[in-house]
């Protein structure tokens, strides 16, 4: 039987899941109505036709990346929680980034995380050029980072894999060395150590103890949204 009561909301829920988990090819409007258990025509009164309901989850997109809130006790604590944030909403929705920069809206999509970023980094001293060029190096090294993650996990199965080409003599006799690369990629433990490396290089005075001391009092935000929401 087919719903009888649906709401936007619940339609834009459906389909940016379906994109999320197959790509927009995969979102039909035939089959999000099979999803919510309606007839196709509750969907185009509820969102137009295809072209609207995706420009709509664009839009839904571009806002939700802007739900980002930093935390932590120092500037610099604070702008890796909105790198750690950026990372994460980044990971979860490639198919609908791909649609925001597609539709010319990536500069807005992360405006709302530069504005963080400013507000930290006039915090810890910095401004004008100097305060311009932190924020693009912190906003850079997350999404460069992202777009590794995302091109190692589709690539094809290597041959010879890491653990094949590397060995105390690759590793300029340095086996310990060896040993780590050959091993698998702490994917959190790299991104985190490379942000707090940036941080303490572009802020002034002692950023990278503070981030130490931060992130011992409070473990990353599970959301990566302090207490609101990528």
């Amino acid at each position: 039987m087919a719903r009888t009561s649906l709401t936007r909301e619940e339609v834009l829920i459906a389909a940016g899941s379906l994109v999320r988990q197959h790509g927009p090819a995969a979102l039909t409007m035939r089959g999000l109505a099979t999803e919510l258990g309606t007839a196709v025509t509750s969907i185009y009164w509820h969102v137009g036709n295809r072209e609207s309901l995706l420009d709509a989850l664009v839009e839904r997109t571009v806002a939700e990346l802007g739900e980002i809130r930093p935390h932590g006790r120092t500037p610099a604590a604070r702008v890796l929680s909105v790198a750690r944030a950026l990372r994460r909403e980044l990971r979860a929705r490639p198919h609908l980034i791909a649609m925001v920069h597609e539709r010319g809206l990536t500069d807005r999509m992360f405006l709302p995380a530069q504005q963080a970023l400013v507000h930290e980094v006039h915090a810890a001293g910095l401004r004008g050029a100097r305060a311009a060029q932190a924020v693009r190096a912190i906003q850079f090294q997350v999404v460069g980072h992202v777009l590794i993650e995302r091109n190692r996990e589709r690539a094809p199965v290597q041959r010879p894999a890491e653990e094949e080409l590397w060995d105390p003599g690759t590793a300029e006799q340095d086996p310990a060395l060896a040993r780590a690369l050959a091993g698998a990629v702490d994917q959190d433990r790299l991104f985190t150590d490379s942000v707090r490396a940036l941080v303490a290089g572009l802020l002034p005075g002692d950023p990278d103890r503070s981030l130490r001391g931060a992130d011992r009092a409070a473990p990353e935000d599970p959301k990566g949204l302090d207490s609101t929401a990528g």
